[in-house]
């Protein structure tokens, strides 16, 4: 065979893999070659999450465009870093489903997989109400919280309620999709939110603008077209967990009260939610300093940029969430080596992929801001911003997946510690003192040193 005929022999296997990865065909990940195995699962992951972020992107741009740009773009952002805590809950609880559903289907127990899943489902409605409720009565304190200023709590306080509103929504969209991976299903997770994102796309510029026959309803409509997005991916994903005949198929008999399985789910689900919250926490505080110690034009730059960084990294936690599955299945189907093997090899994947974003990240923020913004001085602070944030982007695929494994064998309670210590112990006492400079400006109060001149 000639080196043309093997590139097109190459091609042409790579592109039967992509699309069966697309298809979403049944494939057992306890056998067979873990490089494809990856290669299926990650695909439909990477695109999954990528189009997760695209809501906060897209949401990001199209109010970067209004009049009142930087009163919108900091309601965005402090709204969704709030809502942080929301996919907190939704990113616990699904994290729990995905390791007890790839458990059960590494035993060839689908039934029992379907079971869990109904309860969980069950569980996140409970969640999902009552945060829903709290947001809509409390959305004005919640933006005086974050330390809004007293413009963007006026115009902004009906999106966050609309917002906050959609809880049951963005919980749900997460819950149902980590059922999908657990069960190894990860493309019908990926089109559940290809469905929402399209609509959001679409919907954004024609109810923030007032296109067509659609009312002109500013920042508002970003909430709006968001919301009805996420309500469709989830009546998308009802559909084919009650009707489709898959290897996750839901029955009435499965929603009534099983306790064990509920223990179970906590067991698991309570420790993952305060891994998450842990690390979306030190993100408001974050937002919260940037906030307070800087304008509102390092704010809206601030999140702008870290609108870009969720873009980019939710790739990478598709990667890694393709190990969880791995992992959850094969120590399931007493495979141990195997799941230690999938764990590795994801790991190089995603190096390869976070030293290529860091690349981008340090040597093109400044065209990446401006996609978002003309204002000269939320550049600045933008650009700046993803560029120190970018040093750090291999470091962060590495633990991604070393986290995310952990989370696929049910030890939820290891990478909780974990965050603790890297987030709580260490980031945000550092973010403070390097925002505040309160301890050196006390500490040196009159000695005359060249470096004062930076404190």
């Amino acid at each position: 065979m000639t080196s043309q005929q093997q590139e097109i022999s190459g091609f042409g296997r790579a592109m039967s893999i992509i699309k069966q990865s697309l298809k979403g065909e049944e494939h057992d990940y306890t056998q067979g070659s873990i490089k494809l195995a990856i290669v299926l699962l990650a695909i439909p992951m990477i695109l999954e999450l990528s189009l997760e972020s695209v809501f906060a992107v897209v949401d990001m741009y199209f109010v970067g465009h209004l009049p009142n740009a930087k009163e919108a773009v900091a309601t965005v952002g402090l709204t969704e870093s709030v809502i942080t805590l929301v996919y907190t809950l939704g990113i616990g609880l699904s994290t729990a489903a995905t390791a007890i559903v790839a458990r059960r289907i590494g035993e060839k127990d689908a039934e029992g997989a379907s079971h869990a899943g109904a309860q969980a489902i069950l569980l996140s409605l409970i969640v999902a109400v009552v945060i829903s409720l709290v947001g809509i009565f409390f959305a004005e304190d919640i933006l005086r919280i974050m330390g809004a200023k007293e413009e963007v709590i006026s115009n902004g306080t009906l999106f966050t309620k609309i917002m906050m509103g959609s809880s049951p929504a963005i919980i749900l969209l997460f819950m149902i999709n980590g059922i999908f991976r657990g069960a190894g299903d990860a493309a019908m997770a990926m089109r559940s939110l290809w469905i929402a994102s399209a609509i959001n796309i679409f919907l954004c510029p024609m109810l923030i603008y007032g296109y067509g026959f659609f009312p002109e309803l500013g920042l508002v409509g970003a909430a709006i077209a968001t919301s009805i997005g996420r309500t469709t991916g989830v009546i998308y994903q009802c559909y084919h967990l009650f009707k489709d005949d898959r290897t996750i198929q839901l029955f009435k008999k499965y929603f009534y009260f099983d306790l064990p399985i509920i223990k179970n789910l906590l067991n698991v689900a309570l420790p993952a939610t305060f891994q998450f919250f842990i690390q979306s926490g030190s993100w408001i505080v974050l937002t919260y300093l940037v906030s307070k110690t800087g304008s509102t034009e390092a704010s809206a730059g601030y999140q702008i940029a870290i609108r870009n960084v969720v873009f980019f990294i939710l790739p990478a936690w598709g990667l890694s969430n393709a190990a969880a599955t791995l992992v959850g299945q094969n120590l399931g189907a007493k495979q141990p080596e195997r799941a230690e093997k999938s764990v590795w090899l994801t790991t190089k994947y995603n190096i390869i992929f976070m030293s290529f974003v860091m690349v981008l990240f340090i040597f093109f923020s400044s065209p990446i801001i401006s996609l978002f913004t003309e204002e000269v001085e939320v550049h600045k602070f933008g650009s700046k911003a993803l560029q120190i944030i970018g040093f750090g982007y291999v470091f962060y695929g590495i633990g991604m997946v070393m986290i995310q494994s952990l989370n696929g064998a049910g030890d939820t309670k290891t990478p909780t510690w974990i965050n603790i210590g890297s987030f709580w112990l260490f980031q945000i006492p550092l973010a403070w003192f390097l925002s505040t400079r309160y301890l050196l400006k006390l500490a040196l109060p009159s000695i005359k040193l060249p470096f004062r001149q930076f404190l």
